[in-house]
């Protein structure tokens, strides 16, 4: 079973890999420097626009990112 836990452990490890920062990625994605930091640390999950622009900008696989080719 796929835990929301499971979720932003991906979205925070893709985003550390991508090596921009979170003012750099917030600007990109149109968030607040505040929303992505809530992204790494499991307290916000990302809209669904949001979170496909993200995985588009991280150049990361939704399918890894949701859980679904485990």
């Amino acid at each position: 079973m796929i835990t929301l836990n499971q979720v932003h452990e991906r979205l925070a490890e893709a985003i550390k890999e991508s090596g921009k920062t979170q003012v750099e990625l917030a600007k990109s994605v149109g968030v607040s420097q505040q929303t992505i930091s809530h992204y790494l640390k499991g307290t916000k999950m990302p809209a669904l626009d949001t979170f496909a622009n993200l995985c588009k900008i991280l150049d990361a696989d939704t399918d890894y990112i949701l859980c679904q080719n485990d």
